[in-house]
């Protein structure tokens, strides 16, 4: 079942959470030999902002940017470089120019850790895909996906899961992109079904999430796709999707929702470790209970 977090502000929500879970993670990693990162995706300034202009970029649709998501809170970057014991290493990726050069300036901020911040201005799925590729034998690492919409493809999942060495926090969009994609009469575009394929991996969705309901008229009986999912079967979907390449996977991913009560994201957590799985799941779904 999915956790629900209710009302108000739901970013620092996921990022209270995620605290939690790197101060437990570089407590025990401190003990073994291991080096050990933490990644940021989506880095951003340091801050979780979001500006007019960059919705267009950010989110395959605009209008669906929550209001309450465009608060500055501290942001997972200066989370990281704060949690003790620290990490061996930090990566952050971004793409955009000028916050690359706001995420350049926490180096000055925290000059004890300069040398192992590591900035990559890329795009965010190709590096990922460069980085997961290469040697994890002595390595480790905390991923955290951050978009605000629907820019990560399953494909980058899949190489994550691959190194058998990163634990995996990721903002899933489930309700400001995912839901409102699913037309309940099953109508959606092409383009749209491609672009859901792709985050999901797979086109089976559409048979988990909609039914055939058969109806009769005066010509006779006619049959027709009805939206049948709620956002609890999403949510258990896309578990099931990640199990499918993950070591362990959260059972209780964190409803993230406004302070209408509106689902906005779905907070996942995953582990491709074989030997640190149960123990990293133990304590991140222990993290994400109400």
């Amino acid at each position: 079942m999915i956790q629900q977090s209710f009302g108000g502000d739901w970013t620092e929500e996921k990022l209270n959470r995620v605290r939690k879970y790197l101060v437990a993670y570089s407590t025990i990693m401190s003990k073994y030999k291991f080096r050990y990162a933490y990644i940021d995706a989506f880095a951003g300034t340091g801050y979780r902002e979001l500006k007019e202009d960059d919705e267009a970029s950010t989110l395959m649709l605009p209008e669906l940017v929550d209001q309450e998501s465009k608060k500055l809170f501290d942001g997972s970057a200066r989370i990281a470089l704060q949690t003790k014991p620290r990490f061996t290493k930090y990566i952050f990726i971004e793409k955009d120019e000028s916050k690359i050069a706001e995420l350049n300036k926490l180096k000055a901020e925290f000059t004890t850790l300069a040398d192992d911040i590591t900035i990559i201005q890329s795009d965010a799925n190709m590096y990922i895909n460069e980085l997961c590729a290469k040697n994890w034998k002595t390595n480790r690492a905390v991923l955290f996906l951050d978009p605000f919409g629907m820019q990560v493809p399953w494909s980058t999942i899949t190489s994550i899961a691959r190194t058998e060495a990163i634990d995996l926090w990721y903002l899933f969009p489930i309700g400001i992109a995912v839901n409102r994609l699913l037309k309940k009469d099953g109508n959606i575009k092409p383009s749209i079904r491609r672009r859901l394929d792709e985050v999901f991996g797979t086109p089976e969705w559409y048979e988990t999430f909609y039914s055939i309901r058969t109806e009769k008229d005066l010509f006779g009986n006619y049959s027709f796709p009805e939206k049948t999912a709620n956002f609890q079967v999403i949510a258990n979907y896309f578990v099931e999707r990640l199990k499918s390449v993950f070591e362990g996977v959260a059972e209780n991913p964190l409803l993230l929702v406004n302070s209408q009560n509106s689902p906005l994201y779905l907070l996942c957590f995953a582990s491709a470790n074989k030997k640190g799985a149960p123990t990293a799941i133990k304590i991140a779904q222990h993290i994400l209970k109400k």
